[in-house]
């Protein structure tokens, strides 16, 4: 075994949280390490979410554009077409770049040692071989040891540790599909006749793809990647269980969301109880990307069956939280896996913090990395930080965006008895009229008694760049009027939000343009 090292902070995990960590941590002159495994330094976003999606969005987008035209000026002589192999190469090229620039470079750049393998918390007091400990470290030190990968044998301990392991996709427990942890493990027996699936890392592997796929899940993940395929060529139908897509969220945008998909050629069936998966050929031997996958399910009392020559498995995330050494440093876990910790990142070991999707929700990128910088600042500078999570925007990068930030008109009504909520249609908002881009909605959830804006949701071209004026306006408790007193640029997008705030002082719709 080698010997350990010393660092002031070791980190487990290599994506955002960590290298926010490591960028806060530089400014305090710690010297930081840590170590990687699962997917290349960068994590999640940059490899298989956000980076990869949002290309490939844009590819089928402009893929798209021709058959989406709503000008009678405009023709094409011919229908483009999208290259799916071609368009990987790019994104493998894409992301290598971001990987190499805003990671690899960063932790050269900070002096940050990087070990590759599987590391796990171990008992400090068991660190090293003789036993000894460093006598400038606290008894608190703690110590990861990687158990398998390049760097196996190598212990590192510091003052402080940070979990910042992330998620990985999850399966939901349907009779004949194949379970995430046997998809993971060589040793793990399955049956014979389980079904695999694609998920949002394995399509990117996947360079000819089946004609038509099933997709199981309603969330951002199902719509983003129901939309990037359906606009490749790929007959795509969408699962979801509960009775709206993006339940999580407004209850307005899940139905125009739905509404938008199955005008554009998307079947979406909602209130799905899943009954099983099975194969659709008569020998059970072949792939069942080449055999057919069959999803047998119930929708309103009905019994029915979908069928497809893949299976596209978008139902969330697990945390990474399992054989990391939690239970040997005495860090505790919530029931769904997570990492507890407390509004400072601290989990129930004070020497140990967690920040990113191993922690919960919100599984964003930014918000992990806004963690990871707070719990360095906490564990080394004592400064006590939080988030407002109430004021964290989400996103939906589907065409029409989806967007929202703070209290739905639900949650309102569950803690006032009532909500103070207006919508304005994007049909009656001068750009979108003007382009012909008229999908969508914008709704304002007001504080009934002090006209504080608390919520915005919205549907609609550009909405992912349109909802930090709103965040803002939540963030800092702004009212309408604060809104409406603000001079928007003519004609925008933006405006939308100005006349849902407007809608709470008149009739939006017999007023002219421009009107303060």
């Amino acid at each position: 075994m080698t010997s350990a090292t010393d660092y002031d902070l070791v980190i487990l995990g290599g994506g955002a949280a960590a290298f926010a960590a490591i960028t806060e941590a530089s400014r305090r002159d710690l010297s930081t390490a840590m170590v990687n495994t699962g997917l290349p330094i960068g994590g999640t976003c940059v490899n298989v979410g956000c980076v990869p999606s949002k290309h490939l969005l844009a590819v089928a987008e402009n893929g798209a554009a021709a058959s989406d035209n709503p000008f009678d000026a405009v023709t094409h002589p011919e229908e483009p077409t999208v290259d799916w192999a071609e368009a990987l190469d790019g994104t493998d090229g894409l992301v290598e770049r971001f990987r190499r620039e805003n990671y690899v470079d960063v932790a050269e750049h900070f002096e940050t040692d990087i070990y590759e393998g599987y590391g796990e918390l171990v008992d400090s007091e068991e660190r090293s071989p003789s036993g000894n400990r460093n006598a400038e470290r606290s008894s608190n030190d703690t110590t990861i040891e990687i158990v398998d990968g390049p760097d196996e044998g190598t212990r590192i301990t510091g003052e402080k540790a940070l979990v910042a392991t992330g998620s990985s996709p999850w399966a939901p427990p349907i009779d004949g599909l194949k379970r995430v942890d046997e998809r993971s493990s060589s040793a793990h027996q399955t049956q014979s006749d389980d079904i695999d699936y694609y998920t949002s890392e394995t399509i990117l592997e996947e360079r000819d793809l089946p004609e038509g796929i099933v997709m199981l899940g309603g969330g951002y993940i199902a719509l983003e990647w129901g939309q990037i395929l359906h606009r490749v060529g790929v007959d795509v139908t969408i699962l979801q269980r509960s009775e709206r897509v993006l339940s999580g969220m407004e209850g307005r945008l899940g139905r125009e969301v739905r509404q938008v998909f199955r005008e554009e050629g998307i079947d979406v069936v909602t209130g799905n109880s899943f009954q099983q998966v099975r194969s659709s050929a008569t020998d059970g031997g072949v792939e069942a990307t080449q055999q057919g996958v069959t999803v047998e399910t119930t929708v309103d009392g009905d019994s029915r069956a979908f069928t497809a020559d893949a299976l596209f498995v978008a139902t969330g995330v697990q945390p990474n939280s399992e054989n990391i050494g939690l239970d040997a440093v005495n860090v505790e876990t919530q029931d769904d896996d997570t990492i507890r910790v407390d509004e400072h990142f601290q989990t129930t070991n004070p020497d140990v913090y967690a920040a990113g999707d191993v922690i919960g929700e919100p599984e964003l990128e930014t918000v992990a990395a806004k963690e990871g910088n707070h719990a360095v600042k906490n564990a080394f500078g004592n400064e006590q930080k939080a988030i407002d999570y109430d004021a964290v925007p989400a996103v939906v990068f589907t065409t029409p965006e989806v967007a929202a930030v703070g209290t739905t008109e639900l949650e309102s009504v569950d803690e006032h008895g009532t909500c103070s909520c207006r919508t304005v249609q994007m049909e009656d908002v001068p750009r979108a009229k003007a382009v012909k881009n008229t999908d969508g909605l914008v709704r304002v959830v007001k504080h009934h008694e002090t006209d504080e804006i608390v919520g915005v949701h919205m549907i609609g071209p550009r909405a992912a760049d349109t909802i930090m004026e709103a965040t803002l306006a939540v963030k800092l408790g702004l009212t309408v009027d604060d809104i409406i007193d603000t001079v928007h640029p003519f004609p925008t997008f933006s405006e939308a939000f100005k006349h849902a705030c407007q809608a709470f002082r008149r009739d939006t719709e017999t007023m002219s343009c421009c009107v303060e």
